[in-house]
């Protein structure tokens, strides 16, 4: 089995997501010893936004790259083959301004690529758009400042953060995705620390069944 663990936020020590995908991977390598881990720190060391280039060459096929092509496009190749590797994913995706971090978005434009984890197949007209990335499993941990953002909470109609993750790795095949939410950050005290035990406690339960 291959795990990849991805950390998002800029935060060092003061991140609760950084802790939790942290003790998350040590406590799925205890229980699945067979697990080899790749990991990866946006938050650190973000990866480029896209540019003319790399769009010209995403769309270009690969025998008519330039050499300048051929480079703009080099990374995006190795963070797809390490995502295409990969059977699991434990995500650390805090949420900011309603939605991922920059960071984390930037990532994800290197990593949805037509030909690579989706098809365009136009003459489709049913299905124009086939995911390519199939069978995998996905746990993201999300830190946020405040609570009520789940279905039916008072901030429902601004969580922007988990709807746009299911959508677009669902758009490419990763439909199997679990959310661990860490809430109260702004708060601090007891509601902080019963929701990081609450997320402590359901991390726990997931490794284990």
């Amino acid at each position: 089995m291959h795990l990849l663990h991805i950390d998002s936020s800029p935060r060092s020590e003061r991140s609760h997501s950084r802790r939790l995908t942290k003790e998350f991977v040590e406590r799925w390598v205890q229980a699945h010893p067979n697990t080899t881990v790749t990991y990866r720190d946006l938050g650190h060391h973000p990866v480029p936004f896209i540019d003319e280039l790399w769009i010209a060459a995403a769309f270009t096929p690969m025998e008519q790259h330039t050499p300048d092509m051929r480079e703009s496009i080099r990374l995006s190749d190795q963070l797809v083959d390490e995502f295409l590797a990969a059977d699991v994913y434990v995500i650390g995706a805090p949420m900011y301004n309603f939605s991922v971090s920059a960071a984390f978005k930037a990532y994800i434009d290197q990593l949805v690529r037509v030909g690579r984890t989706v098809a365009f197949e136009p003459q489709d007209a049913a299905n124009v758009f086939k995911p390519l990335v199939l069978g995998k499993k996905m746990f993201v941990v999300e830190a946020r400042g405040d609570s009520g953002f789940q279905p039916g909470g008072r901030y429902e109609k601004m969580n922007f953060h988990d709807p746009y993750l299911t959508t677009v790795f669902g758009f490419i095949g990763v439909t199997d995705i679990t959310f661990v939410h860490v809430e109260n950050d702004e708060y601090g005290g007891h509601k902080l620390a019963e929701s990081i035990a609450q997320a402590r406690h359901q991390i726990a339960q997931l490794v284990a069944s």
